[in-house]
């Protein structure tokens, strides 16, 4: 498991202006947090830190992939992960992260943990929906969908017999009748 720690930041011996951070995540990050979702990760964290006076402006950029299962077939594959998260800091009398863009820091801190917020990152950055790419574009071959293919209903065969079904047609016949003779088109 890392040592969270080196998500630390401490802000009191930065000068002001832009600092850069990189953070190289993989598989160990989300043991921390306890998240068995992904099989496999490998993203990319640069994080631009701007010191100001009295606030910070921090911009998170991901880059990278995620090993997750299709939703459908359930092969692994590499999602991708492009993201970015703005984050503003802000201090008060006392810690409050209730607002997800807006983080308020006790006056009495000397160092930002970020670790929390490239969780939070790299799970946004995961679409609710996991759809092989190889699915998408014809060329995932897969018992899973050679069974799916079995059981899919063609369409066009089931609206081409409703059109002849000579049941419908003398129902319809009855409809006109019954509007011609009340005067009605």
């Amino acid at each position: 498991m890392k040592d969270l720690k080196e998500f630390d930041i401490s802000f009191v011996g930065l000068k002001e202006g832009k600092h850069h951070f990189e953070y190289q995540i993989e598989k160990t990050f989300f043991d921390y947090f306890k998240f068995d979702e992904y099989n496999d990760t490998n993203v990319q964290v640069n994080l631009v830190f701007l010191k100001k006076a009295t606030i910070f402006e921090l911009t998170f950029v991901f880059d990278g992939w995620v090993e997750v299962a299709c939703d459908i077939t359930n092969e692994l594959f590499h999602q991708p992960i492009n993201e970015t998260i703005e984050l503003v800091v802000k201090f008060g009398e006392k810690f409050n992260d209730e607002n997800e863009e807006l983080l308020i820091l006790s006056h009495t801190d000397f160092k930002l943990n970020v670790a929390q917020y490239i969780y939070e990152g790299v799970i946004l950055g995961v679409p609710l929906k996991r759809t092989h790419p190889g699915l998408e574009n014809g060329t995932l071959k897969s018992e899973v969908i050679d069974k799916l293919k079995e059981f899919e209903i063609d369409h066009h065969e089931d609206n081409l017999e409703k059109e002849n079904d000579p049941r419908w047609d003398k129902l319809k016949n009855i409809l006109i009748d019954k509007n011609t003779s009340n005067g009605a088109s």
